[in-house]
């Protein structure tokens, strides 16, 4: 199953046209129905292609060049708007066709609820998963004012399929105090901080399949003020590109991944989606096997 990129009206810079051949599939999933603060999420895919002309191919962190490796941006799924639950739906068939077709799945979002189904799919192919959670915030509500479908749920829903002690959590600086409760009980919490933590927390994960998830939003404001739900006291790019980095050069079995909630009307300086175009380049290199 494939989507036409021409849906979306761009790519990822060096994209290849041939499905068939490509390790890695770049999809889109347009989707912010559920968001609490700030809309605009929805933009983010089309916004961060748009960016990705911008970079360079070789990573000098890596010594490697997009170039050599071979993925195609499928552009973005078709998401009907305000039904959440139907196109939970259809991320989760489209993300279980690329697995079955041996493709590695990479999301763009979209608001972070859009992990969850994703989740579900590569935990069906992948049923001893470890999920690496990188964000700002919690997200381990049960419902967010009566809906349990929020950009506040996914990490407690992942937490109820592939048990809490599997999810990895770090950068975490908000959330309320019964979430906070339940990840000290349950996951394993690693606040404030993201590459230290990241570096010790990675034997434990050795050759483990592992969905690693970031929220932009992990980033301090000033360096990604394009996000819907920005929160101070953040890490900068630097470390996030070198937690990136260690998962990368450790033998951590990396099997999807994700970048969410960049809302690019939030930054009319466009450093957030250039921020998130380079992590992107730095995660499909050092990921992609």
């Amino acid at each position: 199953m494939k989507l036409d990129p021409a849906y979306s009206g761009n790519v990822f810079i060096c994209s290849s046209g041939d499905y068939a051949s490509a390790k890695a599939v770049i999809y889109g999933m347009p989707m912010d129905f559920t968001v609490s603060f700030r809309p605009g999420s929805r933009f983010g895919p089309s916004r961060i292609r748009q960016a990705s002309v911008g970079l360079e191919e070789y990573s000098p962190y890596l010594d490697k060049s997009i170039l050599d490796l071979t993925y195609f941006d499928a552009g973005d799924l078709l998401l009907p708007f305000g039904n959440a639950a139907r196109s939970l739906e259809i991320i989760h068939d489209y993300v279980r066709g690329l697995l079955s077709d041996g493709k590695f799945p990479f999301g763009l979002g979209g608001e972070h609820l859009v992990s969850w189904p994703v989740i579900q799919a590569v935990y069906e192919k992948y049923p001893d998963l470890a999920l690496v959670h990188i964000d700002a915030h919690a997200d381990l509500r049960e419902q967010y004012e009566g809906e349990p479908l929020s950009h506040s749920t996914p990490i407690r829903k992942a937490a109820g399929l592939i048990g809490g002690k599997n999810i990895f959590q770090f950068g975490i600086r908000s959330g309320s105090m019964e979430e906070f409760r339940f990840a000290r009980e349950e996951t394993h919490l690693y606040p404030y901080d993201v590459a230290s933590p990241l570096k010790s927390v990675l034997p434990e994960l050795s050759r483990r399949p592992v969905y690693v998830t970031i929220d932009i939003d992990v980033l301090d404001p000033s360096c990604a003020p394009g996000t819907g739900t920005a929160e101070a006291g953040g890490i900068t790019s630097r470390e996030l590109l070198e937690a990136v980095h260690l998962i990368a050069g450790s033998d951590v079995r990396v099997v999807g991944c994700d970048v969410v909630e960049v809302a690019p009307v939030y930054d009319p300086t466009e450093q957030t989606q250039i921020v998130a175009a380079k992590l992107i380049r730095e995660m499909l290199l050092g990921f992609v096997k």
